[in-house]
């Protein structure tokens, strides 16, 4: 489980495909840290360390990972936002994040609006995910609250520590983004038996 807290961005240094699965080098200052088979969030998605390389790090996204996320996006030189499962003992910053996308968005526009920055993000509503007023959202793996809520589509504001530390300073209008919707919202819509 994870909290949607990022604790640092990392680079893809090599990207290698093996049937359908894709293997992805990452280089993290957090590497010396990890181990195989520990779990870590790249951009939300929960994936397994399977071998170390100095200050780098290899894992593995499946099919399904990759048709379901914006992982299949990457390319060599891409940014990640990393965050490491949580501790048993520690603090509980963010939301529940799960690190299992349920699907994509699209950041739809960008507004920097007295030294912090709205995105605006839509996505299809096909798949029977909903935000709610002032309710949490990971975007990229980023816990965050989401306002302007409607069907498809929110907004969520970001200040500068935020824009700075993760990779929302990157992102532009069209980009592909990782959503993983509220764990509470979607128990509370499957209780009341709206969900598809």
């Amino acid at each position: 489980m994870f909290t949607g807290i990022i604790e640092t961005v990392a680079e893809v240094t090599s990207i290698r495909d093996e049937g359908t699965n894709r293997h992805f080098k990452i280089k993290s200052t957090l590497t010396r840290e990890l181990k195989v088979d520990q779990s870590v969030s790249h951009n939300g998605v929960c994936l397994t360390v399977v071998s170390l390389e100095g200050d780098a790090y290899w894992v593995t996204a499946v099919q399904e990972t990759l048709q379901k996320s914006n992982l299949s996006h990457l390319k060599e030189g891409s940014k990640v936002n990393l965050e490491r499962c949580m501790l048993n003992n520690g603090r509980f910053d963010g939301h529940i994040v799960q690190g299992h996308v349920d699907q994509t968005g699209v950041v739809k526009s960008i507004e920097e609006v007295g030294g912090s920055w709205l995105f605006h993000f839509e996505y299809d509503a096909a798949h029977g995910n909903v935000t709610v007023e002032k309710g949490s959202i990971a975007v990229n793996g980023v816990s965050l609250t989401c306002f302007n809520s409607t069907a498809n589509s929110f907004t969520i504001a970001i200040i500068p520590y935020t824009y700075e530390h993760t990779s929302f300073h990157q992102l532009k209008a069209g980009d592909v983004v990782n959503l993983e919707f509220d764990i509470i919202g979607k128990y509370v819509k499957r209780l009341l038996g709206i969900a598809k």
